[in-house]
């Protein structure tokens, strides 16, 4: 007979009455409370057991799996960047050259004189007496500078900055990716920007790879652009990677003996260094926005670069001319400013301010169209065709969107009288 049997049993013989003053009712009802009760504890256990091994295995919770596809998506962007990188250099490679410049230099040798050897017979023995002397024994070539170009058209035109070969005496040799080098012919020097337009002298009908021309009018802060150059000379096809920091930028460069201000400039943090020079500056589709012209020597990281769209015109001129041509005022002059106008009384404080140069040179350019117009000596243009003249809208800016022969209306202040003169620009070339 079985325990709950016996029970049962028992429960059946007492009477109703005496059931619940039963000791063995009370036996019984402990019995079935700690086993209901220690059932109910195993229950939660088990089910304690099972949510634990299903969070391990399986991850319930939003949050971590948004941080897990953050991170994928940061992967595949850096991944795709990097990718656009190596296919925008691959692309614009071949069409990077190397410049190196070479002259007829003089060879220098030392050699020893004894001013007094005539005098060795009256001592009776040689005097030694050794002074260096040093004479030239002819010429030789040696390589003197060298900086970076692109090739921008099939015939090989290529494009670099003025300043790499400013030397008219030089010669000019360029290396191109796969190892040749070819001997290049200076067809045109802009005369207001630093760029310079090369032509490759191949014979025959030798097709050379070119790069593509972007837009630098679509660049923002912070986008991402490449520099290509022989950096310091020496490190040919150098590639740096860096981001857009500043645009509009004017600056004042210098190099090869001369000294330019340059407008609208392109500032970026990619490593532009001597001899990167007249490289291209890409934007991550492989399309150069920029000519690499200029570094800031006394800071880390600040490089400058023209504006591809800047030499639009001078490329389609030596394409149709054969040379370079921009309009010519022929005055020289200063840009007024608050601090400018403080320290020398003017009446205003903007337009440009005609004035002789530091040496003594005339303000007005003789045989000019300025002289031809009547400016004179200390004449302050305020407009040019109904613009104001300003630092950030400068004469040099605005005449460059004007062609030689134009007829331009220029507001002149002249003494305490504002005048209205009448100009029909020049030509000026190199």
């Amino acid at each position: 007979m079985s325990f709950l049997n016996f029970i049962k049993n028992k429960i059946s013989e007492t009477k109703p009455s005496s059931i619940f003053k039963s000791k063995l009712f009370w036996f019984g009802f402990f019995v079935i409370f700690l086993s209901s009760f220690f059932g109910f504890l195993a229950g939660i256990a088990s089910i304690s057991l099972f949510l634990s091994d299903f969070s391990i295995n399986v991850p319930f919770s939003g949050t971590l799996v948004e941080e897990e596809e953050e991170e994928e998506i940061k992967e595949d962007v850096s991944l795709s960047q990097e990718r656009a990188i190596i296919k925008a250099v691959e692309e614009v490679w071949p069409a990077v050259v190397s410049i190196v410049v070479t002259k007829d230099v003089p060879v220098i040798e030392q050699y020893f004189y004894n001013p007094f050897e005539e005098f060795e017979y009256f001592f009776g023995e040689p005097l030694q007496v050794q002074i260096p002397q040093y004479r030239q024994k002819g010429t030789e070539k040696r390589e003197v500078g060298g900086g970076t170009g692109f090739i921008i058209s099939e015939e090989g035109l290529v494009l670099t900055n003025k300043h790499v070969v400013l030397d008219e005496d030089a010669h000019y040799t360029i290396f191109t990716n796969d190892g040749r080098d070819y001997s290049v012919e200076v067809i045109a020097r802009n005369p207001i920007l630093d760029i310079a337009v090369l032509k490759i002298e191949e014979p025959g009908d030798k097709i050379f790879p070119t790069v593509k021309i972007g837009d630098s009018e679509e660049l923002q802060l912070g986008q991402t652009v490449i520099a290509i150059g022989n950096a310091l000379t020496e490190f040919r096809n150098t590639v740096s990677v860096g981001v857009v920091s500043g645009l509009g930028r004017t600056i004042t460069a210098s190099g090869g003996g001369i000294v330019e201000t340059l407008e609208d400039v392109i500032q970026t943090d990619a490593a532009i260094n001597r001899g990167n020079s007249g490289g291209p500056l890409l934007n991550i589709r492989g399309e150069v926005v920029g000519i690499n012209t200029a570094m800031a020597l006394e800071a880390q990281n600040i490089g400058f670069a023209i504006p591809i769209n800047q030499t639009e015109k001078s490329i389609e001129q030596v394409k149709t001319l054969g040379k370079i041509v921009y309009p010519f005022l022929g005055i020289r002059y200063i840009l007024i400013n608050e601090q400018i106008q403080k320290e020398n009384n003017l009446a205003v404080n903007y337009g440009a301010w005609v004035m002789k140069g530091a040496r003594g040179e005339p303000a007005v350019y003789p045989g000019s169209a300025a002289e031809e117009a009547g400016l004179r000596d200390n004449d302050i243009v305020l407009e040019f065709n109904n613009q104001k003249i300003s630092l950030d809208n400068s004469l040099a800016k605005i005449i460059m969107q004007h062609n030689p022969g134009d007829k331009v209306n220029l507001k002149v202040l002249r003494g305490q009288e504002e005048k209205n003169i009448e100009v029909i620009l020049g030509e000026k070339s190199e």
